[in-house]
């Protein structure tokens, strides 16, 4: 009896495995979403957009952004991770993702092990941008301009936890200055806000900040990568004047964990052939960012590294949510 019932889950476990090799093979035979934790219309939800569409004609089959912009994208991670491992739910995955963690010690979620990192898209750094009425020209003027001013100093962000908003608070440490957090809901109020004159600067998305500058509506002064931008060669990096000050955001794509390596091996090779595309290279470089492609276990590595990074600044800035 023990050998009938060893062969019948022998022949189940065969069937199972038939059916979750053909189920890879046969992938994908439906649309796939890809959960964006932004609004419509942001730098994040533009570069989903992008992907989904090339994805859509590359897998031959629909892509579709899934916005969901709430709490900080905790809510979107929520959804990946709780998620089916079958390729078929899609995370766009940044910085805020590790972030939040530096922020929020009860996520429902671990941000590295809980999900499967596939690769990562790019890499990009924040403008430091200033109202065109500020007295400020160049970096160093800035500065100096920050060390002495008189009154309430503050820079915004497009909320608390943002990329700005670290940056701004690793500038305070770096400078040795008090500037003051305004945080936002999104970088569009915020940089209305500094065309306004409502506060003295902010640490904003390149591609954001670049269309305002060449309209004349903001002052560029610097960039907060380790080094100048081939697309804006005339931006110091921040480092120039404040050695050792660097800050990069990235994005990525992944998926829930336990994702099956062929699943992850498919789409890891999509994306690469995505970044390849000579139209997307050009169009990423000339938002400032940089094309990336890394391998799955790097990408996984450089998030674990990102989570000790941003939990090092939160705990030294005392950056706190409200």
């Amino acid at each position: 009896m023990k050998r009938v019932h060893a062969a019948v889950a022998a022949v189940l476990l065969g069937l199972s495995c038939t059916h979750a090799a053909h189920a890879q093979d046969d992938f994908p035979n439906r649309p796939i979403r890809l959960i964006t934790p932004a609004a419509p219309g942001g730098t994040t939800d533009i570069l989903a957009r992008l992907v989904a569409a090339r994805l859509s004609e590359s897998l031959r089959q629909q892509v579709l952004v899934d916005n969901r912009a709430s709490a900080s994208g905790v809510n979107a991670g929520e959804i990946t991770a709780r998620a089916a491992p079958d390729g078929y739910t899609l995370l766009l995955v940044y910085h805020q993702h590790t972030i939040n963690a530096a922020l929020n010690s009860k996520l429902p979620y671990h941000p590295v092990n809980d999900f499967t990192p596939i690769t990562q898209l790019t890499a990009a750094g924040l403008m430091l941008v200033v109202n065109p009425a500020s007295p400020p020209k160049t970096l160093k003027e800035f500065v100096d301009w920050t060390r002495s001013f008189k009154g309430g100093l503050n820079f915004g962000s497009a909320g608390i936890g943002s990329g700005g908003h670290l940056a701004g608070e690793l500038y305070n440490l770096m400078a040795g200055v008090k500037g003051q957090h305004i945080p936002y809901k999104g970088s569009g109020p915020a940089l209305a806000d500094l065309l306004g004159g409502h506060y003295q600067y902010n640490f904003a998305g390149i591609q954001a900040a670049q269309t305002l500058v060449r309209a004349g509506k903001l002052r560029g002064l610097a960039v907060t990568n380790p080094k100048r931008l081939a697309a804006i060669p005339d931006l110091p990096a921040v480092s120039e004047v404040l050695p050792g000050f660097e800050l990069v955001g990235w994005y990525g794509i992944a998926g829930p964990a336990k994702m099956p390596r062929p699943l992850v091996a498919r789409l890891h090779a999509e994306l690469l052939r995505f970044l390849a595309l000579p139209d997307v290279r050009e169009r990423i470089i000339a938002d400032g960012s940089e094309p990336v492609g890394n391998s799955p276990e790097v990408f996984r590595q450089y998030m674990l590294a990102d989570l000790v990074k941003w939990a090092d600044l939160v705990k030294r800035s005392g950056a706190k949510l409200e």
